[in-house]
């Protein structure tokens, strides 16, 4: 009887399945070292605390396009003036056995904290809120950006369609402002810098 080739390799990948669940480690027993090689060969977003691991949904349409359209006006008020203007992927260590991955991330220009396969810290920290769980942003990682000394939070709401700007003050973070349809949202860090909410959720 003659096997197919096709038949060998989903026979071959369900060996593979079964051996990659054998030795990773159980949820709350990945180390740091685990979740980095991790998070460096998966084909999504990853985030780690404390041993557990968390898998992040994939971005839609919607999500990106704005996301994108920040990026371009935070790399024009700041990148041009050698600031330093990512978007995920890219870990961010908010201390030892913690890493989140934000949309968008902002440094200073030379900063000994940016490396080049995480940043330790960053000045501003920028979320697309997701669809399937808003409490990510709005709460856990609120807490998570505070916790890391972050100056600045921004998180776009798609929901409600508002923009909220934190900024921290006393290790925990104090609405900068809220701003809704109609109003320009600006940046308690950045001087002068100014987005239309219209222009952020009417982007195609």
């Amino acid at each position: 009887m003659s096997v197919s080739r096709q038949s060998m390799i989903a026979a071959s990948q369900e060996e593979l399945d079964a051996l990659v669940l054998s030795v990773a480690p159980r949820q709350g027993q990945w180390g740091e070292d685990d979740y980095l090689w991790l998070s460096d060969h998966a084909s999504t977003l990853v985030e780690f605390t404390d041993g557990y691991i968390d898998i992040l949904p994939i971005p839609t349409d919607h999500h990106q396009s704005i996301l994108l359209f920040l990026y371009r006006l935070f790399f024009t008020a700041v990148g041009l003036r050698g600031g330093k203007v990512l978007i995920a992927p890219l870990r961010l260590c908010i201390r030892s056995g913690k890493y989140r991955e934000p949309d968008l991330l902002l440094r200073s220009a030379h900063d000994v904290r940016r490396q080049d396969r995480f940043w330790i810290g960053a000045d501003l920290v920028l979320e697309v809120l997701s669809h399937d769980k808003p409490e990510r942003d709005l709460v856990g990682k609120r807490n998570d950006y505070a916790e890391g000394g972050i100056p600045e939070y921004w998180i776009v709401n798609p929901l409600d369609e508002t923009i909220t700007v934190l900024q921290l003050a006393d290790g925990a973070y104090v609405e900068h402002r809220r701003f809704g349809r109609g109003a320009q949202a600006t940046s308690a860090l950045i001087e002068r810098f100014a987005v239309g909410v219209d222009a952020v959720f009417d982007v195609e």
